[in-house]
């Protein structure tokens, strides 16, 4: 039977750690989760190679088995990959296998974790702009008797709303099966993961206008003190019709 069939976690964590042009092991997904494991868990493992490195592990690229899935990648890729990009909170909370870097692979993984303020500042004023774009057209099409586009444009809203907190906080925005993993371990300053979660969930579900408007004020007070004023003056008039009644 071919190995890519059977090559296990163990197995492939040994022979890369036999190799010298390996730099570094980095796990990911619900393994690198604790408490998040199930029965359907892979490993999913990047093999960071040395620049220019020669290696017969490159033949494992794209390797993917009901337990084994491999990204094989060279150290300036793995310094690039998620930055930014879909795969950054993956690599944010990614579990160190093998670092032949004195720690250089657990900094990598830590810059992932912590957006530059540079970088929170500007995603965070998108992320609101489009936030209160979404949640303005939700209780617009509500007001109107469009209860099924009110209820669309709330979900798009609460997309735009975790952005918007996890930027505030430097930090990338869980995958939605990590949300409340992540919040539950790294609560967002501020904010009451409880209830953030209760609103984040009754919206999603109904599309309570009153809610919406009651979490809008919530986000308005600490956009405000993060400097993103002009984003929310902008809206003008239209603010009024987004805030409770």
């Amino acid at each position: 039977m071919p190995a890519r069939q059977t090559l296990t976690y163990d197995a492939f964590v040994a022979l890369a750690t036999a190799d010298p042009a390996v730099a570094g092991l980095v796990l990911k997904g619900s393994r690198a989760h604790e408490g998040m494991i199930t029965l359907h868990s892979d490993h999913d493992l990047y093999v960071v190679l040395a620049d220019d490195a020669t290696t017969g592990l490159t033949r494992f690229a794209g390797h993917r088995t009901p337990e084994l899935d491999l990204v094989v990648v060279s150290l300036a890729a793995f310094r690039a990959a998620g930055a930014p990009g879909f795969e950054r909170y993956a690599l944010a909370r990614a579990q160190v296998v093998l670092d032949r870097l004195d720690g250089g692979i657990a900094r990598i993984l830590a810059d992932k974790a912590r957006l530059s303020a540079g970088e929170a500042f500007r995603d965070a004023g998108a992320w609101l702009d489009a936030y209160a774009n979404a949640h303005y057209r939700s209780v617009k099409n509500h007001r109107d008797g469009q209860p099924l586009a009110a209820r669309l444009d709330a979900v798009d809203s609460v997309r735009f709303l975790l952005e918007l907190l996890f930027a505030l906080d430097r930090r990338p925005r869980p995958y939605n099966k990590y949300l409340e993993w992540e919040l539950a371990r790294y609560p967002l300053p501020g904010w009451d993961t409880a209830e953030l979660l209760r609103a984040v969930d009754g919206i999603t579900t109904t599309g309570d206008v009153s809610r919406q408007r009651n979490l809008f004020a919530l986000v308005e007070v600490a956009a405000r003190q993060a400097g993103h004023g002009e984003v929310l003056d902008a809206w003008g008039g239209d603010l009024d019709l987004m805030r409770p009644r």
